[in-house]
């Protein structure tokens, strides 16, 4: 008779919702992945945090505070407040006493076996109180800037090191991470390295030649010029403003931005500035379907981030074989291991064209770019999580 399957409660604040479908993708797909398993049953908790009155873009957000099943995976969104730019160090215990009452009747009404927490700031500490009211165990995982940017604060550092002395298996998505994380006091043996997954089916290499034709057809982007990628949120930390400095020392690339985020007025302005703005295709967020077209058109995908993880854009990017130009963030070095991957160079505009130039002049086949993400795949990344899950269920009893 099969066993009976493990119940997962998660804590995610970063979570796709209809106002922000792109809102944590590769959480949504790992949870969903180790959902489709048959040994586990999972259930997220989202939290949205909203000001006593909503403003702005907080107003449709309000309205995606919904719940649902969601690819095989039930999805509860209560709300919390908090005030926008200010309460970043009250938002743990906020989020824990909007969750706990839901929390309580869902594990009232079917027992979970564990929970975990999506990142360590401010998800980690708000379940690591729902676990210890629970009596369950809980795992913690490290993603990049809840590291980098929640542990540069004190009051940050100090919840992340206790959040992890209170965890069962304290884990980070690449060994660099998992060394930032022994920084700020966590005991470097207890962290597991755990790495993102990739969806294979969608993320494959196109002809060069049929994706910028494509691209021509939907977003209008002429092939006349080599095309370079950017993909992630337009804020500082992703360093688009670098690109676009570069850029203007590659008179024969364009340059196509995937994603959006409050810097890009002033991404725009720049662009105009340097006189690069009729070589720079803005794209905005696009669906995950259309993304594997842009990577496939692309002769390098350049992200010259000031912290990551380990990205998910710069696995698919390799996947679609599309060689990255990145910095010397997070997890780059166990990802960029070959030259057929790509080039680690310095955040600065000079290093990034040069290294442009440099894959470009490589001329590297697709098929040897991709095969630098062989590894990946969400059933092998489920597999390893259901492995590390089991354990800490295994040691509560």
């Amino acid at each position: 008779m099969a066993s009976k399957p493990k119940r997962l409660l998660s804590i995610a604040t970063l979570y796709p919702n209809e106002h922000t479908p792109r809102f944590g993708t590769f959480v949504a797909r790992s949870l969903e992945a180790l959902a489709a398993r048959p040994d586990w049953d999972v259930t997220v908790i989202s939290p949205i945090g909203l000001p006593p009155i909503p403003f702005g873009h907080y107003r449709p957000l309000a309205d995606a505070a919904r719940d649902g099943i969601e690819n095989g995976v039930a999805v509860h969104r209560p709300v919390f407040t908090l005030v926008p730019r200010l309460s970043g160090r009250f938002n743990p215990t906020s989020i824990a006493r909007a969750i706990l009452p839901l929390a309580k009747e869902l594990h009232a009404e079917q027992p979970f076996d564990m929970v975990d927490a999506q990142f360590f700031y401010p998800d980690g500490p708000a379940a690591a109180w729902i676990a210890n009211v629970l009596d369950l165990p809980f795992a913690v995982k490290a993603r990049g800037a809840d590291v980098s940017y929640w542990g540069a604060k004190s009051y940050g550092a100090s919840k992340i090191a206790d959040t992890a002395k209170r965890a069962a298996q304290p884990i980070a998505v690449s060994e660099a991470l998992a060394d930032d994380l022994a920084a700020l006091g966590v005991e470097r043996n207890r962290i597991a390295v755990h790495y993102t997954g990739l969806d294979r089916e969608l993320f494959k290499p196109a002809k060069r030649k049929d994706a910028r034709e494509a691209l021509a057809h939907k977003f209008g982007i002429p092939s006349d010029l080599t095309l370079l990628a950017t993909v992630g949120a337009l804020i500082e930390r992703k360093g688009q403003e670098i690109v676009l400095r570069a850029l203007a020392d590659l008179p024969n690339c364009r340059l196509a931005l995937v994603g959006k985020g409050e810097d890009q007025a002033k991404l725009e302005a720049l662009a105009s500035e340097l006189g690069v703005n009729e070589r720079v295709h803005f794209l905005g967020s696009l669906d995950h379907h259309d993304l594997p077209t842009v990577l496939s058109a692309a002769s390098a995908m350049v992200l010259p981030s000031a912290s990551e993880g380990l990205a998910n854009a710069w696995v698919e990017a390799l996947a679609c074989g599309c060689p990255l130009v990145i910095t010397d963030a997070g997890g780059a070095k166990e990802l960029v291991t070959a030259k057929t991957a790509g080039r680690i160079v310095a955040r600065n505009p000079a290093a990034i064209a040069a290294g442009i130039s440099e894959v470009l002049s490589a001329k590297l086949p697709q098929a040897k770019v991709a095969a630098n993400a062989d590894a990946f795949s969400w059933p092998n990344h489920a597999e390893k999580l259901a492995g590390l899950y089991s354990q800490v269920i295994a040691k509560k009893a």
